[in-house]
């Protein structure tokens, strides 16, 4: 009896052993899993935080591929101003005389290069053009003078002016002293490609020297810089 109650003893040591061991060990199992579970935990946060700044990531991507199309867009805006520009110019007029001012300017009197400069405005909303040298009248001749023969070639090439454009062309002046003609007017007309003339008006003399005098006169080309600047 007594070594029967010795091994109960000790089978009831050892069954309580076994399950403080358990008891341990599961705990030990709970106290991993709610860790690993924490951990997991922070990973999903830390993956959230990451999927966040992914999303960051992702805006500015989308910021840069906003910004490479605003580039793109801008550049295409800035071709279709030019090609606009373009179509402008080839679908540009011929200028006429009510939406031209043409002044004139006596420049060099009594010197070598005595001219008058001839400018020409669009005072209109719209491109037009202008090609070859305009047909100038003197005072009251009625001959119309003749082209110079030392002009530059390319007369015939249009020059479009924009609104608020200019052109400019020169009479050259050659007095010889005697035997002269003398104005203080001129008038001019504009010429097609074809070399018909437009209706003749008045032109604007400008400065404080209006009177001229020549023996012998002719006109240059239109051109977009005043002739004898330097």
């Amino acid at each position: 009896m007594r070594t029967s109650r010795i091994r109960t003893a000790a089978l009831t040591a050892v069954t309580a052993a076994l399950a403080l061991g358990l008891t341990a060990c599961g705990g030990a199992d709970g106290g991993s899993k709610a860790v690993g579970g924490d951990h997991a935990s922070g990973t999903a946060q830390s993956r959230s935080a990451s999927d966040g700044d992914g999303k960051g990531g992702a805006g500015q991507a989308d910021s840069g591929a906003d910004t490479k199309a605003g580039a793109h867009s801008a550049t295409a805006s800035s071709g279709s101003q030019e090609v606009a520009s373009k179509g402008a110019a080839v679908g540009a007029r011929q200028c006429v005389g009510d939406e031209m001012l043409v002044t004139a300017v006596h420049r060099f009197a009594g010197q070598q290069g005595d001219h008058l400069l001839v400018t020409a405005s669009n005072q209109g909303s719209k491109p037009c053009w202008v090609t070859s040298y305009p047909a100038v009248k003197l005072g009251d001749n009625g001959l119309e003078l003749p082209h110079s023969k030392k002009d530059n070639l390319g007369g015939d090439k249009r020059i479009t002016l924009q609104p608020g454009g200019k052109a400019y062309s020169a009479v050259n002046l050659f007095d010889y002293g005697s035997a002269h003609q003398t104005a203080q007017s001129l008038a001019i007309a504009l010429r097609g490609t074809d070399g018909h003339e437009n209706p003749s008006y008045s032109v604007v003399m400008k400065g404080g020297s209006q009177q001229f005098s020549w023996n012998e006169a002719d006109v240059l080309n239109w051109n977009t810089k005043k002739p004898y600047d330097l």
